[in-house]
């Protein structure tokens, strides 16, 4: 079972009559009239974006703005659950289990340690800077939140190739050996607590 169909479905049993029906009205300029007087469930309202290519599993940032405006910040968390679990990039695409857990450690050592030249940092792992405006935009007042989600920007935009030794040498290449010797450090806590 598509376990992106699966939490579609799940979020349309949520739905209300009144949030249907104002989701059906936030749509009219995406799907057809008719097509929309056709819509009886949730359900059918994300058939019709998904055949539009609007929303998929690693494209749920409609879905998102939709649920803000009828203020369902809880389906909002689902998604973004959804999203955090790994399960909007294709299995055979993510990185393997102790590649994400290794992964979590230096992101979170990264977070702690690298301040206002965290933009030099994510240039160094290549993300656009067209990303990065997006990702300041969205949390105008959270150098850390900035950060953080560029570094997971920069895990769903590389997939399997997600590494850790990119991650120490963006550190390395940008003076801050500090950081990455403290990442090392942890990484090495790591590996000795699990054999």
């Amino acid at each position: 079972m598509d376990p992106f169909r699966a939490l579609l479905n799940s979020l349309s049993a949520s739905l209300s009559d009144m949030e249907l029906r104002d989701l059906k009205f936030l749509c009219q300029d995406k799907i057809g009239k008719r097509k929309l007087e056709s819509v009886h469930s949730g359900r059918e309202l994300f058939s019709f974006l998904m055949e539009q290519q609007l929303i998929a599993s690693h494209n749920v940032d409609l879905l998102k703005s939709m649920f803000e405006v009828i203020k369902r910040k809880d389906l909002i968390s689902r998604l973004e659950q959804f999203v955090e679990e790994g399960e909007a990039v294709p299995p055979d695409e993510q990185p393997d289990m102790n590649e994400r857990r290794l992964q979590k450690v230096v992101i979170e050592v990264i977070c702690e340690n690298v301040g206002r030249d965290w933009k030099m940092l994510i240039r160094k792992l290549d993300l656009s800077d067209v990303k990065m405006d997006r990702i300041i935009a969205a949390n105008p007042r959270d150098l850390r939140e900035q950060l953080f989600q560029s570094l997971r920007e920069w895990q769903k935009w590389k997939g399997k190739d997600a590494k850790v030794t990119d991650l120490i040498k963006a550190l390395r290449d940008c003076n801050m050996n500090l950081v990455a010797d403290i990442a090392e450090q942890k990484l090495s806590h790591q590996n000795t607590a699990t054999i």
